[in-house]
């Protein structure tokens, strides 16, 4: 997929200076409205001062701004050994040069998303809702799909596209508040003016209007393409297209919406956590694929091969384009599809549905600093890190446990 990864970066650069030039006039028709004739420059100035800084931030700690706004917490050695093994095993199939970092996200909505600038620095997010819906087969196809997002770049690329239409977002909406609020009318007036101050107020509206919804479009189109691009290298690494079918399916039809998630981080999911997509086919305000169509894809796959999923992708669209570069389709080789696990549906009454559950739960308390005492009746006392009490009674043999040790 190096032919993928060239062509992100090539996005990412035309991405940079379309938005920089998008950017520019919106600050000049600004410069000019605000500050009077000649200002422009200075508006420039500032609005790509805005976008450098916005940029240098997210490049340092972009990835650990959108982990912390999503509440996840990290998954360290020794818990939750199925995750941590299905990561390690997706990992060695896409021949990444290091384990991305684990997190978890205390909410019941199943999803799931990839972040990080490079592979070296990449980390996988999925929520605890996540961990207990799918079984085994359909968790290898989610972490399969967002390890193929940290091969082929796209975590790179979504980084940039959000950060510049955050930018002009914040400038057009700046803009529109200041005008609300008078800004211009005085020197307007002063300069003796109005017909030329209301041209160049008239370019900002514009632009102030336009602007965002440009940035919009291009970050939810950029991002529509790579989520074939991903169910495609999912499909190849676990060589189980079935998982990840059902898995999307599962998710889908989930009614929980995922609390921390917003517009601006909705993209980044493997499934849009504010909207389902359902059968209606995608658009130009869409963030991903429709979900049944992505499913169909992966199901009237063959084989276990790139070529197979052009091939499916064809099928299901019904055109002779395909979605994967043409270096994936000339390397790679043809792979039988594998059988089941053997790790079944998880059903609510399941003892596995509920033993994967505790252990989420568990794992949520521990990092929240929840202390865990096991009484000898059975009973599992879980106090939460303020609790300033010397001791705890059971609450189902009364027994008392000294909580200092004595």
């Amino acid at each position: 997929m190096w032919e993928q990864i060239a062509a992100n970066r090539r996005k990412s650069f035309v991405l940079v200076a379309g938005a920089a030039l998008l950017l520019a006039a919106l600050g000049w028709a600004l410069g000019e409205y605000f500050g009077g004739q000649g200002a422009g420059p200075g508006g420039v100035a500032v609005a790509l001062a805005v976008w450098f800084v916005m940029t240098m931030v997210a490049w340092r700690q972009g990835d650990q701004v959108f982990l912390t706004m999503s509440g996840a917490k990290k998954v360290k050695d020794g818990d939750l050994p199925q995750l941590r093994n299905v990561v390690e095993e997706m990992t060695l199939a896409a021949g990444l040069p290091r384990v991305p970092d684990i997190y978890v996200i205390d909410d019941e909505a199943p999803n799931a998303f990839a972040t990080g600038r490079r592979p070296e620095t990449a980390a996988v997010a999925v929520t605890s809702g996540l961990l207990k819906t799918l079984n085994r087969d359909e968790l290898q196809g989610v972490i399969a799909h967002e390890i193929a997002h940290v091969r082929n770049r796209d975590i790179l690329l979504m980084l940039f596209a959000g950060v510049l239409a955050g930018a002009i977002v914040i400038l057009a909406e700046v803009g529109l508040r200041g005008m609300w609020f008078g800004g211009g009318r005085s020197r307007s007036r002063r300069d003796g003016d109005g017909g030329g101050q209301g041209i160049i107020a008239l370019i900002a509206v514009v632009l102030m209007i336009v602007a965002p919804i440009i940035a919009q479009l291009i970050y939810f189109a950029v991002s529509r393409k790579r989520e074939y691009l991903a169910d495609a290298s999912a499909a190849s690494f676990t060589r189980y297209p079935e998982g990840l079918a059902a898995a999307l399916e599962k998710i889908a039809a989930s009614p929980r919406k995922l609390a921390s998630a917003n517009s601006a981080t909705a993209p980044m999911y493997i499934i849009n956590p504010l909207k389902r997509a359902g059968k209606a086919a995608a658009n130009a305000t869409s963030t991903h694929p429709p979900i049944d169509e992505r499913v169909r894809i992966l199901r009237a796959m063959g084989r276990s091969s790139f070529a197979a999923y052009d091939e499916a992708f064809r099928q299901v669209k019904g055109g002779r384009r395909g979605v994967v570069p043409g270096s994936a389709l000339a390397e790679e080789k043809e792979a039988a599809v594998r059988g089941a696990s053997g790790d079944g549906p998880v059903l609510r009454d399941d003892p596995l549905r509920r033993e994967r559950a505790r252990q989420v739960d568990d794992f949520i308390y521990r990092a929240d600093g929840w202390q865990r005492i096991e009484c000898p009746c059975g009973t599992v006392l879980k106090l939460p890190a303020d609790f300033a009490a010397p001791r705890a009674r059971c609450p189902r043999c009364g027994r008392v446990h000294n909580l200092q040790g004595d």
